[in-house]
C-alpha cells in the first residue's frame, strides 16, 4: 500500500517538474495584448510615435501601417508589429504609450472642467466665479468680469459666441500658466 503511494507521489512529482513555462493559453493571451499594444500605438500621433523612440524595425513596420489601406493587410501587418514587440522590451514601450494615453485623458478633463466654468459663469454663478478665482489667485478679475459680461450679453441677444471663446481661451491660459 505503501509503495503505491510512493508510485503515485512520484508520478506527480515528475508531472510536476515536466511543465516548465505558462500555458498554451497564457502565451496566446499574451500576444493578444502585445497585439493590442500595437494597436494603441498606431492609434497616436506621429511625433507621439517619434517620441516612443521604437527599434527601427518596428518603426518601419509602423509607419508602413499608417499607410496601409486595405482591410486585410492592415489586419496582417498589426500581427506582425506584435510579433516584433514579442522579441523586444516591450514594457517601457507600454508605459510610454500609457504615459500618453494619460496626458490626453488629463488634457480631457481639463479641457471639459475648463468649459463647465465658461458656462456656469456665462450664467453669473457666483460660486464659480469664487472656485475660479481661489484656483487662480494672479486671476485679473475686472478682465474675467468683463468677458463674463460680453458673453452673457452675446447669449441673450443669440449673437455668435466669441466673447464665450475669449473667456474659455483666458480660463485655459490661466490653467497653462498654473500648470
Amino acid at each position: 500500500m505503501t509503495s503505491e503511494l510512493n508510485d503515485n507521489a512520484s508520478k506527480k512529482n515528475e508531472s510536476e517538474l515536466i511543465f516548465s513555462g505558462p500555458s498554451k493559453s497564457q502565451v496566446k493571451r499574451d500576444c493578444d495584448h502585445l497585439v493590442h499594444l500595437g494597436e494603441e500605438i498606431l492609434k497616436l500621433k506621429k511625433e507621439e510615435i517619434s517620441s516612443l523612440e521604437l527599434p527601427d524595425e518596428l518603426e518601419e513596420a509602423v509607419s508602413t501601417a499608417l499607410k496601409i489601406k486595405s482591410r486585410s493587410g492592415l489586419k496582417r501587418q498589426r500581427l506582425y508589429i506584435g510579433k516584433l514587440l514579442r522579441s523586444i522590451d516591450n514594457e517601457t514601450i507600454k508605459a510610454k504609450v500609457k504615459k500618453i494615453q494619460h496626458q490626453h485623458d488629463t488634457n480631457t478633463a481639463q479641457f471639459k472642467r475648463l468649459e463647465r466654468w465658461r458656462d456656469s459663469l456665462i450664467n453669473n454663478d457666483k460660486d464659480t466665479l469664487n472656485e475660479v478665482i481661489s484656483c487662480f489667485p494672479t486671476i485679473d478679475r475686472q478682465h474675467i468680469n468683463q468677458l463674463i459680461r460680453a458673453a452673457h450679453q452675446e447669449l441673450k441677444l443669440d449673437k455668435p459666441p466669441a466673447a464665450s471663446r475669449k473667456l474659455f481661451k483666458y480660463l485655459r491660459e490661466l490653467a497653462e500658466q498654473n500648470d
